[in-house]
């Protein structure tokens, strides 16, 4: 269903503009990492991706057959955990989905036990730690098998420890076929599991560009700041 093309696509809100006049291709395969300073408008370019916010000028246009769009699942920097156990966090999103009962349970084991988490299983979800609700956040996007998966700091707050499992388990995803598109903050982070950079400064997409390049040669005045830390970071 991809690529994903993003036609002069701007936004405001309150009378301003957040993001100006974008315009990008995004196909399957690289992982795609959305970096820029404070205000830079990442996430919100991410929720007009995911069909979360509607763009107020320009166009978002999903190139697949008949312009259908991706399958698609987004994992926020605080994930929303519903009042049940793991176990029955996943698997009421694969009702929703539509997937007979008989393999909610068997898909929703399944995730639980890549991401690390089926020996909680049980477990309420409102009182696991926040590294472990993260891993759970993803086994739940994960277990819909989205061809793209939005990820919005997904380590945001997170101790090292479990900043490497969330690392991990973006790997299996990526590594199963699913197309990630991510926000961080984390420069260290970005060059572990970027393929390519779009970085945003004031709105505007400045470079989009492989991650080494990016990083060893950035092409903007713009990312060049950005990268010796005299931006604002978000």
């Amino acid at each position: 269903m991809l690529p994903l093309e993003l036609r002069e696509v701007s936004f405001a809100t309150n009378g301003k503009r957040i993001i100006d006049a974008v315009s990008a291709e995004v196909v399957a395969g690289p992982r795609t990492v959305i970096l820029g300073p404070n205000g830079a408008g990442k996430s919100v370019l991410m929720r007009l991706c995911h069909g979360l916010l509607r763009p107020t000028a320009g166009r978002i246009v999903w190139c697949g057959a008949n312009g259908a769009r991706a399958r698609q699942a987004m994992v926020f920097q605080r994930p929303v955990m519903l009042r049940r156990s793991a176990l029955a966090n996943v698997a009421y999103g694969l009702k929703l989905a539509g997937l007979p009962r008989g393999e909610r349970v068997l898909r929703a084991e399944d995730v639980l036990e890549a991401v690390g988490l089926a020996h909680l299983a049980g477990r309420a979800a409102r009182v696991l730690s926040g590294g472990e609700q993260q891993r759970l956040a993803l086994a739940r996007a994960w277990a819909l098998n989205p061809e793209v998966l939005f990820l919005d700091e997904p380590t945001a707050n997170l101790d090292p420890g479990a900043t490497r499992d969330i690392e991990n388990i973006i790997g299996q995803i990526h590594a199963s076929g699913t197309k990630i598109i991510m926000t961080t903050h984390n420069l260290g982070q970005a060059r572990r599991l970027a393929d390519e950079i779009l970085f945003l400064y004031q709105g505007r997409l400045v470079e989009h560009t492989p991650v080494e390049r990016f990083f060893r040669q950035p092409a903007s005045n713009e990312a060049a700041a950005f990268l010796r830390e005299e931006l604002p970071w978000a």
